[in-house]
């Protein structure tokens, strides 16, 4: 199976899971439902949740086996879109080539509807479906590491410090920081946890915790370079905002060019990292590529 083929079949998998897990529109309050199911739906690559599945099949062989924490990792990653995109922080219009959803619901539901996400997120790795299938130790350190990657210290953290940069000037040390924590930090838990609820040992779950970083940040360069010359079409959102933002990307320190070398050395270090998984990570390689030569 070539990675298309992977990457749209997984794809599948995850949206008929966050379909049946996720409230259905007709439930009270329906608008609140409505306004995450939109969200949700409105599109994604789905790589958190099919990294996750990547993890569990190199240590495993069954990606499906961690459904309910690929559910949980697409509400916590749309949860944050919906935050990222409201007035108050990027106030963006346009997400995945559609209406954001405080466009279409008003602010109030839209902050509400990503609060309901994240909550539903950690419920969904708290309730009796996931105790039944998953060892107790495993699943209270699953939890443990997604409540640190998506808080304070990290995803939280990475947009607030994302913020205070605007139009100031800034050392490499703080563009690398924000990077880190706003995505790294999402995508290397996503692997992570994935490779511990599988039953992965924590060698497995250490090298995959190091490729997830390298390859956070290095999907995260080429999300600020193609800010600055992708196609508004095919990205499904407006371009060059960041950068009337003044926001604080590599791109703006260092120069398109030396932020594409950088972000190819990045993931041949990173290809590197997962050498010893062998052909069980051929897979997770191609990703690798993937990410940096994408178009949206």
């Amino acid at each position: 199976m070539n990675l298309q083929e992977y990457l749209t079949e997984n794809r599948r998998t995850v949206d008929k899971a966050l379909d049946e897990m996720l409230p259905a529109e007709d439930n009270e309050p329906t608008l609140l439902h409505q306004a995450m199911r939109y969200s949700v739906f409105a599109g994604g690559k789905r790589l958190r949740p099919i990294l996750a599945m990547t993890a569990a099949e190199i240590v495993s062989g069954d990606g499906e086996c961690v459904m309910p924490l690929a559910v949980a990792l697409e509400c916590i990653h749309t949860y944050s879109l919906i935050h990222d995109d409201l007035p108050a922080m990027d106030d963006d219009d346009v997400r995945r080539g559609k209406p954001t959803a405080h466009k279409v619901f008003g602010e109030a539901v839209a902050i509400l509807a990503g609060d309901s996400l994240l909550t539903f997120a950690f419920g969904v790795l708290a309730g009796p479906g996931s105790i039944r299938i998953y060892r107790p130790d495993r699943l209270l350190a699953t939890i443990g590491e997604l409540a640190v990657a998506a808080g304070p210290e990290e995803l939280i953290g990475g947009q607030f410090l994302d913020i205070m940069s605007e139009n100031k000037p800034v050392e490499a040390q703080t563009v690398e920081r924000i990077m880190l924590s706003k995505t790294a930090a999402l995508i290397s838990a996503s692997l992570t946890c994935g490779a511990r609820l599988a039953g992965g040992c924590e060698e497995e779950i250490r090298i995959l915790g190091r490729y997830g970083k390298m390859l956070g940040s290095a999907f995260q360069m080429k999300d600020d370079l193609l800010d600055l010359e992708g196609d508004a079409a095919k990205l499904g959102k407006a371009v060059k905002k960041d950068h009337e933002h003044g926001k604080a990307t590599y791109p703006k320190l260092l120069g398109k060019s030396k932020t594409k070398d950088m972000m190819r050395e990045l993931i041949d270090l990173a290809l590197d990292v997962i050498r010893p998984f062998g052909a069980r990570a051929a897979i997770l390689a191609d990703i690798g590529r993937y990410v940096v030569e994408r178009v949206h």
